[in-house]
């Protein structure tokens, strides 16, 4: 349940989530539910685009309508009426929380925010000198190091057995049968699907995050308060001030939206390295490694830059005829997935307004952004898809907030990790190592010379 001292954003979420159903009422539904058969038969393009690897039952995104799902609810009903923490679990769990359920799952949040021994090893490198997420990263092995016993215990390692160097591969030449179960298994999968620190993990990323920032600005890392929620608590701890209604119920929303989103990049290499039975800690290191790279996350920061730019242009029209001119990517806008505009973005222009209000310097950015993508829309919507896409709007948003631009990222992150654990933990049930094939475009035969 939401708070009721937040009328005011649940009124303008329900306005967006009524424009987003009448807009794209006339768009069809593309029937890609339900199981079939293996081998899939798929057109895929390079980076694997188009190739379907798994089951899932977590969240589906509909590009062409423009609506994203967790567990069958439509992301517009959860960020109207849900918490950050219940859509956790709906995501881990795959229904909605019973009350009990709920009040027990919060206890481990709550529980599992408070990681002393793990922060005070991050204190100890230099994490002022280091990127944000590249901190981000080390302090998940920290807590990795800390809080299991996945190095510590010879048992339970020794429990899952190596069965080869290059498991379950076929030759280039041979064509996949479509075994549902690798030729070569592994006993007991099920022992690597650990929720006790898939709650260490959503709870301990919002803490590291705040202490990142803090320790990046000099300032020394904040306690966690039992009090207060998730979305408060991390916004507590990074700024130092408790947040007021409206700031906690936007972090909430914010942290709902971006919690799950297909098989992306960062979502996937966490699944191959889970595939591999590695545990859950290094899993989600490589999902956090993956969204550091810029094709990835990161654009919500880069569009602030690009606005700020425009700022000193001075007109829109004339630098976005220059930037087209010069084929420079409008940062924020177009999607690989979304070919009309991304129901994120719809939450979050609408919480820009909210937030920015009662900010000259924000208020202006958020006016550029707003005739910026007039113009791309007008010129690019109908022809070639191209709308705002969920980084356009939430910098603004992160901004008016006081938050450094350098931690947007970061943020991402903490509500990701939600959807990381969850898909993890749902592959790891019917487990197969990610195996994928290249076409070989070498010589063959070639004739070693002496030198």
């Amino acid at each position: 349940m939401v708070r009721k001292d937040t009328r005011e954003i649940t009124k303008i979420l329900k306005k967006a989530a009524e424009k987003a159903r009448k807009e794209t009422a006339h768009e069809p539904s593309p029937h890609l539910g339900g199981k079939e058969d293996w081998p899939i038969e798929a057109t895929i393009g390079p980076g694997l685009e188009g190739a379907i690897s798994c089951y899932t039952s977590i969240g589906h995104v509909n590009g062409s309508k423009g609506v994203l799902t967790y567990g069958g609810y439509n992301v517009f009903d959860l960020a109207i009426n849900s918490t950050f923490e219940e859509t956790a679990y709906l995501l881990i769990f795959g229904k909605l929380p019973t009350e009990k359920q709920l009040t027990a799952f919060n206890k481990k949040l709550v529980t599992y925010r408070h990681i002393p021994k793990t922060l005070r090893l991050l204190q100890s490198f230099p994490v002022e000198d280091t990127s944000p997420m590249g901190s981000l990263r080390l302090g998940v092995n920290l807590m990795r190091r800390v809080l299991s016993n996945i190095e510590k215990d010879v048992k339970k390692r020794e429990k899952i057995k190596t069965v080869n160097t290059d498991e379950d591969s076929i030759p280039d030449e041979t064509t996949p049968v479509g075994h549902e179960h690798a030729v070569y298994e592994v006993e007991d999968v099920k022992d690597n699907e650990n929720l006790e620190d898939i709650y260490h993990l959503i709870s301990g990323m919002a803490t590291l995050t705040a202490a990142i920032s803090r320790i990046r600005n000099g300032n020394l890392p904040i306690e966690p308060d039992p009090e207060l929620s998730h979305a408060a608590n991390f916004l507590y701890m990074m700024t130092g001030k408790r947040p007021s209604a409206e700031e906690e119920r936007i972090m909430d929303i914010s942290l709902i939206i971006h919690a799950d989103h297909g098989m992306n990049a960062s979502t996937f290499a966490s699944m191959v390295v889970a595939s591999t039975l590695s545990d859950i800690y290094f899993s989600i290191g490589s999902g956090i490694a993956a969204l550091n790279g810029p094709l990835h996350g990161g654009a919500n920061e880069q569009v602030l830059y690009m606005l700020e730019k425009i700022a000193k242009k001075g007109n829109v029209a004339e630098w976005y005829e220059e930037a087209r001119a010069q084929k420079k990517k409008i940062m924020g806008m177009g999607h690989r997935v979304y070919k009309t505009y991304d129901p994120r973005a719809r939450i979050l222009a609408p919480i820009a307004d909210f937030v920015a209000k009662n900010s000259p310097e924000d208020k202006k950015l958020l006016k550029i952004a707003k005739q910026l993508e007039e113009e791309v829309v007008k010129t690019l919507g109908k022809k070639k898809g191209i709308f705002p896409n969920v980084d356009f709007y939430s910098g603004i948003v992160y901004r008016a907030m006081g938050i450094d631009t350098d931690m947007f990222t970061p943020i991402f992150a903490v509500s990701r990790v939600a959807g990381w654990t969850a898909r993890v933990r749902e592959y790891l049930k019917t487990n197969r190592i990610f195996r994928p094939r290249a076409i070989y475009t070498g010589e063959f035969e070639k004739e070693y010379k002496q030198k």
